[in-house]
């Protein structure tokens, strides 16, 4: 799933129009017309407390959000460098052997 996807689907599931999202994190609306139908600039892309703000707004989960954005969320981040070689480890793990671990948690 896109960036703008989600939003525009958990804008929905509150009920929110994209009018009162963006009073509610006072942008414009042409904003977040543009955030969710993906026809940002690229200066124009969320910032990272911009998508913090967005998933308060939208009670979303701010680490999805901030993934859709190709952004590593801060606690991701700050493991991956204490523990790169796990990492590389994970991304090279079929999406069974990851359930596996995933279960043993």
């Amino acid at each position: 799933m896109r960036f703008g996807n989600r939003v525009k689907e958990l804008r929905q599931e509150q009920g929110l129009t994209q009018q009162k999202l963006a009073e509610r994190l006072d942008v414009s609306l042409s904003y977040i017309s543009k955030v969710e139908n993906e026809r940002l600039n690229v200066g124009d892309y969320p910032s990272e407390s911009f998508v913090h703000r967005l998933a308060d707004a939208l009670e979303a989960d701010e680490d999805e959000l901030l993934l859709l954005t190709d952004r590593v969320p801060a606690a991701i981040r700050k493991r991956i460098r204490e523990r790169p070689e796990a990492f590389r480890h994970l991304a090279t793990m079929s999406d069974a052997e990851l359930d596996r671990v995933i279960r043993k948690r």
